[in-house]
């Protein structure tokens, strides 16, 4: 519409600060609104994981969330009143403020809400119980290893997912890369139950590596997987 169908004073510092359609113990809800929504804020971040976080800290992504909305109504919505929005900056502020120390206060508290860096491959082979308490898949895993140039486990002496959802990983020299699970999709789709040829196969779910027989059908000791895909050489170059 062009025209307004009510007309706006502008600078009207009564309508810009306050609304004549609560009264002013509204503000008291407006801290308890506030309050509740960063805590739901927080315990949803930390059900959804660390993938979902991504370089920003737990607390930085809580503090966008819930100021975001306030910013942005109040930037170009004329009924929206700067009083309430204030009082959630502050409250807002303050929480993020108080969480902060707390992770400091207490560190087991810190590392409940925001983690602490998870082991998820160890010499060449997936600690698929870590991998499935971060609700993280293989194939995101995988994903993970291929960005960093990595054909195959063996060549990976450790990796952990970091509190931020970043992998970091820690490779073997060259020379010292052991035989492992090759991480491309085409070869992985190769997987079988009965092996083709004789010699080392990897485990298709851990990694776990050993000798099968031509024809043979093995349950992995590890992670009891049945399923074996011929085992990658390649080293891995820096």
């Amino acid at each position: 519409m062009l025209f307004l169908a009510k007309s706006i004073t502008p600078f009207d510092w009564q309508r810009i600060l306050w609304t004549a359609d609560a009264p002013p113990t509204f503000l008291f809800e407006v801290v308890f609104r506030c309050v509740v929504t960063y805590l739901l804020l927080l315990a949803t971040l930390r059900v959804t994981g660390r993938r979902g976080v991504r370089q920003l800290s737990i607390f930085e992504l809580s503090i966008i969330l819930a100021l975001g909305s306030a910013a942005g109504d109040t930037m170009f919505y004329h009924d929206t009143p700067l009083l309430p929005v204030i009082i959630v900056f502050a409250v807002v502020s303050a929480l993020y403020w108080l969480f902060n120390r707390l992770t400091e206060w207490f560190p087991v508290f810190g590392d409940w809400l925001e983690g602490k860096p998870v082991l998820l491959i160890e010499e060449g082979r997936i600690n698929m119980k870590n991998l499935d308490s971060l609700n993280l898949t293989q194939k995101e895993l995988f994903g993970e290893l291929r960005q960093q140039q990595v054909e195959h486990l063996g060549q990976v002496r450790r990796a952990y997912m970091e509190a931020t959802g970043n992998l970091s990983a820690y490779f073997f020299a060259p020379d010292e890369a052991a035989p492992g699970l090759p991480i491309w999709p085409e070869l992985l789709a190769q997987s079988q139950h009965r092996v083709a040829a004789a010699g080392a196969h990897a485990c298709g779910k851990c990694g776990h590596v050993q000798e099968l027989a031509r024809g043979q059908a093995a349950t992995c000791p590890v992670c009891q997987g049945a399923e074996w895909v011929p085992v990658c050489t390649a080293k891995r170059e820096a």
